[in-house]
């Protein structure tokens, strides 16, 4: 499609392609957070009792961050197939993948039941979790973009990011009402209910998702006759340096998440003693906002660039790593939760607005979808095992979060440089855009 062509996309049209972008990622993310939140509070508890408590939460979050291990294997395999046959049909299957995984996990028998065998299913659980998202990332946000008008793209390309803080605040949000129950209901039954609800979630966003056409972009070069016969050489042999710079930049963002979300909450629940609904509460404001915030800094990057836009996000989430803990530590409700909105939102949500749109203007249509999935879930491995960093760093420095602090520090100067330096990279890219190889 031209650029014309693409300037008159009606507003109808992309509402429908950006609807079903969104509605599809929201059960994805979901279902992924919804894991981080019950590895916090239940897990330790109900698949490794036999554990102390700071090892069972530690055993927990390393479960957590098992479905990370398995995101750049999805990112490769569904990357290769998605520049291959198309965007439409791997988002399909990584719904139904993580969809029908979540619901299992509500049915898992506990340690008490099957014993070992609990954290063993749980795990393999949670790598068919981990697979499913590392496809479904790039897929929803490709298929957005590539839709888009060419002026327009960093805020369609916003729309499905927001589902991520939309799926934290929908789990976090369903898993505060029943973490209400007496702890003996919640414990034994209640705990369960959220992750039974994604297969409600998985229909409403199967029939949404199959009422959109695939990308006009994958389009156009398969009738082209462009489609790369192994999209991942194509990828490290034209954009090496693209791929470690959207790696580097991406850190600070899965860095942040698993210590603003994840970290913060079994920091706060089992060092400074708040209840668990007090925490909730905040990250689910934080939550709410960030899903409102995440398309306006779409519209921003837009007039202004997106790099400028995530060295905002980085900066500020190096800068603000110190005060954040000092906010935490002193247990006030209302100082707890500003260090958590502002944590999040001004830090993560800034950079994971325009990550999409920025990471994808760093690679060609022919081989976009494993570039963007390469770059995402392979820093996604960092993010995943924050939490069990976080924790180990914490207890090494005597439960203080000064090393955790320095550690978000270090990975936020770490991002910024990586982004300021993939501006150029990314102009010299959209100049000089190499043809790639017909397929023969």
């Amino acid at each position: 499609m031209s650029t014309a062509a693409r300037d008159k996309t009606t507003s109808p049209r992309m509402t429908t392609v950006a609807t079903a972008s969104f509605a599809g990622a929201l059960v994805e993310w979901y279902d992924f957070f919804l894991y981080g939140t019950a590895s916090a509070l239940v897990f330790n508890k109900l698949f490794f009792p036999e554990f102390d408590p700071t090892t069972g939460t530690i055993a927990a979050l390393a479960t957590f961050g098992a479905g990370y291990i398995a995101r750049p294997l999805g990112g490769l395999v569904f990357g290769h197939y998605g520049d291959r046959i198309g965007r439409k049909t791997l988002l399909i299957i990584t719904m139904l993948m993580m969809g029908i995984g979540t619901f299992l996990i509500g049915l898992l028998p506990t340690y008490h039941t099957i014993g070992v065998w609990a954290p063993m299913v749980l795990v393999a659980l949670r790598l068919v979790q981990g697979f499913a998202l590392g496809g479904e990332y790039a897929g929803a946000a490709l298929i957005t973009i590539e839709h888009a008008p060419p002026a327009k793209r960093g805020f369609w390309g916003s729309v499905p990011q927001s589902a991520s803080p939309a799926g934290v605040l929908l789990g976090t949000g369903v898993f505060a009402a029943v973490s209400a129950m007496p702890e003996e209901q919640f414990l034994g039954w209640g705990w369960r209910l959220p992750f039974l609800l994604s297969i409600v979630m998985l229909g409403i966003g199967m029939f949404i998702r199959l009422r959109i056409d695939d990308s006009p972009d994958f389009a156009a070069i398969k009738r082209q006759g462009k489609i790369a016969r192994v999209p991942l050489w194509e990828l490290l042999r034209s954009y090496p340096r693209n791929i470690v710079l959207a790696f580097g930049a991406r850190l600070a963002e899965t860095v942040s998440y698993g210590v603003f979300n994840v970290f913060a909450i079994s920091y706060l629940e089992g060092t400074i003693g708040m209840s668990t609904s007090s925490i909730t509460t905040g990250v689910v404001i934080a939550s709410a906002i960030a899903v409102i915030v995440c398309p306006l800094v779409g519209l921003l990057s837009d007039r202004i660039g997106r790099t400028k836009v995530y060295l905002l996000g980085a900066g500020f989430t190096a800068l603000f790593a110190f005060p954040f803990f000092a906010l935490l530590q002193t247990g006030v409700t209302a100082l707890v939760w500003l260090g958590l909105i502002a944590g999040y939102v001004l830090g993560g949500t800034v950079m994971f607005a325009v990550q999409a749109t920025f990471f994808t203007e760093l690679f060609r249509t022919g081989v976009r979808y494993t570039g963007l999935s390469l770059a995402f879930q392979a820093s996604a491995i960092v993010g995943g095992f924050t939490p069990l960093v976080a924790t180990s760093l914490s207890a090494a420095g005597s439960g203080t979060p000064w090393p955790v602090a320095g550690f978000l520090l270090t990975v936020g100067v770490l991002s910024f440089a990586s982004a300021a330096f993939a501006r150029t990279v990314g102009e010299d890219v959209a100049e000089h855009q190499p043809s790639p190889q017909p397929q023969p």
